[in-house]
């Protein structure tokens, strides 16, 4: 039977450039998730990815996210389900957030509105890689984030903030999913991923050793060997 393809949504404040170091092994569809103009809410994004998929006559995809990216492919599960044949959700989270990080999102997305983006990548890098992350990939995290759009960035901040807890939507799919984590993601620690992939009905946790939340983009060798190894045992 032939796999179903594989969608990978990005985490933020990046683009679909933070999935290169996976695209030869796994030849994933990577969208950009952008709000435009429209009202900050992530079903506006998930809708893109259903339209999407209706674009390349894709009638099932195998869905995966890293952090804010799965906080999108929760949502794509919210509208239609059915379009989902898996799931892959790396250093993400099913739950809102709390009152505190709210206001954070809301507080930087005021001040990226006022200012600009570049203050962000030393506010926010080094709580996103690992303690040993290299030089070129922390000079390539910084890249990617000075070269997204400022008023992207506040929409996805915004839209975030508004997102609803997505746990009964989680528990209340039957497909395999795939739960990964950086040993070291101090923003959806291993404990939260472990707790998400007890949600799942086919859940299974990896643990990627020695990075952070990015770990798609810090450790791409490990993450796509872990991606095509449940891939292969899961059939999807």
């Amino acid at each position: 039977m032939e796999s179903a393809p594989l969608v990978l949504l990005h985490a933020f404040p990046f683009d679909s450039r933070m999935w290169d170091g996976v695209r030869d092994l796994l030849k994933p569809i990577t969208p950009d998730q952008r709000g435009g103009d429209r009202s900050p809410d992530l079903v506006a994004v998930a809708d893109d990815v259903l339209r999407l998929l209706d674009e390349h006559g894709i009638e099932r995809a195998v869905l995966g996210g890293c952090s804010m990216g799965g906080y999108v492919a929760m949502a794509v599960l919210r509208r239609d389900a059915s379009r989902v044949a898996g799931l892959v959700l790396a250093d993400t989270r099913a739950g809102a957030d709390t009152e505190e990080a709210r206001a954070n999102r809301l507080t930087m997305a005021a001040r990226v509105e006022a200012e600009g983006l570049g203050w962000v990548p030393d506010a926010v890098v080094g709580g996103l890689l690992g303690p040993a992350a290299d030089d070129a990939v922390v000079g390539r995290v910084r890249e990617l984030i000075l070269d997204q759009d400022p008023a992207e960035v506040v929409w996805a901040q915004r839209a975030m903030a508004a997102r609803p807890d997505s746990t009964d939507v989680l528990a209340g799919v039957d497909v395999p999913a795939l739960v990964l984590v950086g040993e070291h993601d101090s923003l959806t620690p291993p404990a939260l991923a472990r707790e998400l992939a007890t949600t799942l009905r086919q859940g299974e946790y990896v643990e990627l050793p020695g990075v952070g939340h990015l770990s798609p983009l810090e450790a791409p060798d490990a993450f796509a060997a872990a991606v095509l190894d449940w891939r292969r045992r899961a059939g999807v």
